[in-house]
C-alpha cells in the first residue's frame, strides 16, 4: 500500500470529535512558572531531552545528562541548562539561534512520571551565570536559558506501557 491509501486526521476538529477534550484535571495541571513541585523534580533529574526546531521548522531532540539537579533554577520563570563539551554538532544551539521555542522532557530514573517544560530559549556565555555550574573545575562555555511558559508533570502511562 502507498501512503495515499491510508486515512489521516487533517484538522483539530476531526481529532477532538474522535477523542474528545482533555479532562479538567489535565488542563489544570499546566502552570506558567516553576513551583516547588517542579523545583523538586528538577533537583532530582539527571537527564533531560531538549526539543528544538530551526527557522524552517525542522525538529531535533537532543539528550543532556549530568548530576541530578544540573538544570539550575534562576527564578520562578527562568532556568538554565549547562552546555557541556560533546560532539560539537550544536544542533540545539543553532536551532535556538533561529527559533527560540523549546521543549524539555525531564526524567528521573526509576520514576514513571516525567516533567514537561515549554518556553523560549536563549544562548548565554555570561560567566557570572555559568560559574555556578562548574563541574570538576570546568565551567561550561555556554548555557541554554529557558523562560518558562508552561510546565507540568506528565502521567506515567508511557513508561508503564513500555515496561
Amino acid at each position: 500500500m502507498k501512503l495515499s491509501d491510508y486515512s489521516f486526521i487533517n484538522t483539530e476538529n476531526e481529532l477532538l470529535n474522535m477523542l474528545g477534550e482533555p479532562s479538567l484535571l489535565a488542563k489544570r495541571k499546566v502552570i506558567d512558572h516553576i513551583d516547588r513541585h517542579v523545583s523538586e523534580f528538577l533537583s532530582k533529574s539527571p537527564f533531560v531531552v531538549i526539543s528544538t526546531a530551526n527557522a524552517a521548522g525542522l525538529c531535533d531532540a537532543s539528550p543532556r545528562g549530568d548530576a541530578p539537579g544540573f538544570v539550575s533554577i534562576l527564578d520562578s520563570k527562568t532556568l538554565i541548562i549547562p552546555e557541556r563539551p560533546g560532539n560539537k554538532r550544536l544542533d540545539s544551539i543553532k536551532n535556538i539561534l533561529q527559533n527560540s521555542h523549546i521543549g524539555l522532557l525531564c526524567i528521573i530514573p526509576g520514576l514513571n512520571e516525567t516533567l514537561r517544560i515549554n518556553g523560549k530559549a536563549r544562548v548565554t556565555n555570561d560567566q557570572n551565570l555559568l560559574e555556578s555550574m562548574s563541574v570538576k573545575g570546568k565551567i561550561p562555555i555556554l548555557g541554554i536559558v529557558v523562560e518558562v511558559e508552561e510546565c507540568f508533570i506528565h502521567c506515567a502511562k508511557a513508561f508503564i506501557r513500555s515496561n
